[in-house]
């Protein structure tokens, strides 16, 4: 089997918290389009998938405190389980088993398990064509799922600047955050960063709004920061919930970063002119993964599955 890895259609678990469902509602969805893409993936084998329980190690709950520099928080576990995303104190799951294999690939790329290592292969970007598609949901499943590896530690970073979901998601507060970094020289990375009390997992909230975001994402002092954050722990994987490509140009700058981009596609609602569009806004990185998402359910089928694979350039 080549890197194309089967992956979990039902990623939208979602008529408990459904997206916005913007864009091209009467599109047709080309699934043509997207094996297509997968069929110029790049050579090489991924890592075998290997389901090792983790039992995760948890910080005293319901705190707010100050770890050098950091606040901590707690997340709201229950929500996670209302919305059907993987929880680390749930028993084993359908998502949790597919959020597994599609995060093998990603990891194998990101440190040369089994496969050559990609450059920046550690720094992960979850985008779509247009709002609504599940990003966000992609996003957390795939933060707490690496979190649970035993050997990793994982910094989310809420890139959605204009309409940022993971402190909601999440069940946590956020006021400062990548913005303000970028904004205020004096401001350190610190100061903003959350840490939760699910082990190795840190959250980069997006921060105030400002006008000029786009050029902030675009700025020197954004790639020093990508450079940074990338290189200063050998074992940790950064994952950027960007925006929609084709709803904003951040989505567009920050790809120009990134290691691999995992790009999520609605089943049965994005239009082939869409996904083809937004993959000529991030042909600037190495190795795109395709995830079919939201896929109807196959009647007898155990498990409903969408594609990630590479589209190469």
């Amino acid at each position: 089997m080549s890197i194309i890895e089967k992956a979990a259609g039902r990623m939208g678990a979602g008529a408990s918290h459904p997206a916005p469902q913007d864009g091209p509602g009467d599109a047709g969805h080309d699934a043509s389009l997207i094996e297509n893409a997968l069929n110029k993936q790049r050579g090489g084998q991924a890592a075998p998938f290997v389901a090792t329980p983790v039992d995760p190690i948890f910080n005293s709950p319901d705190t707010t405190a100050m770890e050098g520099g950091s606040q901590v928080q707690s997340i709201n576990l229950a929500r996670l389980h209302r919305m059907g995303v993987v929880a680390p104190d749930a028993e084993k799951s359908q998502i949790a088993e597919e959020f597994r294999i599609i995060k093998r690939p990603l990891i194998a790329n990101a440190f040369g398990q089994g496969t050559a290592r990609v450059r920046n292969g550690n720094l992960i970007m979850i985008t779509s064509s247009l709002p609504g598609e599940g990003k966000s949901f992609v996003a957390i499943n795939l933060a707490i799922s690496m979190a649970m590896e035993m050997d990793r530690t994982v910094l989310l970073i809420d890139a959605d600047v204009a309409k940022p979901r993971v402190p909601e998601y999440l069940g946590i507060q956020a006021d400062k955050g990548l913005l303000d970094v970028l904004q205020d020289k004096d401001l350190k990375l610190s100061d903003v960063l959350i840490k939760t009390d699910i082990a190795k997992l840190t959250v980069l909230p997006a921060g105030r709004t400002y006008k000029r975001a786009t050029e902030l994402l675009a700025s020197a002092a954004m790639t020093r920061l990508v450079e940074d954050i990338g290189n200063r722990y050998p074992d940790r994987i950064i994952l950027f919930d960007s925006p929609p490509l084709l709803a904003t140009s951040e989505a567009s700058v920050l790809a120009t970063h990134m290691g691999q981009i995992v790009m999520v596609v609605e089943a049965e609602k994005t239009s082939q002119e869409a996904v083809r569009e937004a993959l000529s806004h991030i042909q600037s990185c190495e190795v795109v993964g395709m995830l079919l998402n939201k896929t109807t359910p196959t009647p007898g089928a155990d498990y409903y599955y969408g594609y990630y694979g590479s589209y190469g350039k």
